[in-house]
């Protein structure tokens, strides 16, 4: 067998396919060398190389170097900061003064709101940066991590409240209930004024780091309903101990939203796959394509919200035609699964490789 026939036995083909859609519709398709710029949020290469001892192929339709924040979440944050700010002061002032532990303790919680506004509008700075040669993925971890303290710190917030009220159970103070009251109720509005921001302008239910910071409003909003709860018992029975009861039940709550970020969080971090995607049917369908044989090293991973990911290894029949197996699955991933990034290996029968885990 001459050395040129060994050559084209053994080549090595790699199809990489990338798609970017206009407003029009139209594709376009570009060599190896590529810009994952910020414009090119979605888009499919396609390219050849010749290699010396396997076929595969490799596909990706992704978006690392742009990702949307929904409709404007960066203006819903900013109000909702300004207004949590002002209250949080309003808040504090009104507790020492009224001795009101649950003023106290929503101030104190308007104060971690604030920050945790603060750090998610931070933490969208950072995503919104280019990725680099050593942050290939850019910095959209940043609100992940964002996410994450903030359901950390409403976990402390919800502790040292518990903690204290726990203590002012025994002997609980007298409380200026009707002050309570009137500062509570500013409190709540303005709390319900963020929320309301937030749910109108950000995208509350895909994006875990708005939602976090949502989250935190949501707990303030609770923190002022039972000052209020406990302002009316006082002011109408002088049952000063329904402040600390009071208390306790609002950060209850709070643990419970808290809880629920950590977990989402601590999952995405985990490189676990979406809860809107289900492996299984993934996995259903690459093998339903015309010529696939098997799908196996499948991983499904969370970016950052709204922002999904997947790699697997095709094995198809060596008669198939690998691009068009390549397209459609591309095209039936982003269509009945949302996923716009996806790598793809094609591997045909002569191609041997170490088991991958």
């Amino acid at each position: 067998m001459s050395k040129d026939k060994k050559g084209n036995d053994n080549r090595h083909h790699s199809y990489h396919d990338r798609e970017q859609a206009s407003e029009h519709g139209r594709h376009e398709e570009h060599d190896h060398d590529h810009d994952h710029s910020r414009e090119e949020h979605d888009h499919a290469h396609d390219h050849n190389h010749s290699h010396s001892e396997h076929h595969h192929g490799h596909s990706h339709s992704h978006g690392i170097g742009h990702h949307h924040h929904g409709p404007n979440n960066k203006a819903g944050l900013l109000i909702a900061l300004i207004i949590t700010t002002s209250i949080m002061l309003l808040e504090f002032v009104g507790g020492l003064v009224t001795k009101s532990l649950a003023l106290l303790s929503d101030s104190g919680h308007m104060l971690s709101d604030a920050g945790a506004l603060a750090l998610s509008l931070a933490a969208m700075w950072f995503a919104a940066r280019k990725p680099s040669q050593n942050k290939t993925f850019g910095f959209h971890r940043f609100e992940i991590l964002a996410a994450l303290l903030n359901g950390v710190t409403l976990f402390v917030i919800a502790a040292f409240i518990v903690a204290e009220a726990i203590e002012r159970l025994a002997a609980p103070p007298e409380v200026a209930s009707g002050s309570m009251i009137v500062i509570a109720v500013i409190g709540l509005l303005a709390n319900l004024a963020s929320a309301w921001f937030l749910m109108r302008k950000g995208d509350v239910k895909e994006n875990v780091n708005v939602r976090s910071a949502y989250l935190h409003v949501i707990g303030d909003a609770l923190g002022s309903v039972g000052a209020i709860i406990a302002g009316l018992f006082m002011l109408a029975f002088s049952w000063y101990i329904a402040d600390p009861i009071i208390s306790i039940v609002v950060a209850l709550l709070i643990l419970k939203s808290a809880w629920g970020i950590i977990q989402t969080t601590v999952h995405i971090l985990m490189e676990g796959a979406p809860a809107t995607v289900k492996p299984e049917e993934v996995t259903a369908m690459l093998k339903g394509i015309d010529g696939v044989k098997d799908v196996h090293d499948m991983h499904i991973w969370t970016i950052t919200s709204g922002l999904d990911s997947l790699s697997c290894h095709l094995v198809v029949d060596d008669r198939s035609d690998c691009q068009t197996i390549l397209q459609q699955s591309l095209r039936e991933l982003e269509k009945r699964f949302g996923l716009k990034h996806a790598t793809i290996q094609i591997e045909k029968s002569e191609l041997k490789h170490s088991e991958l885990h």
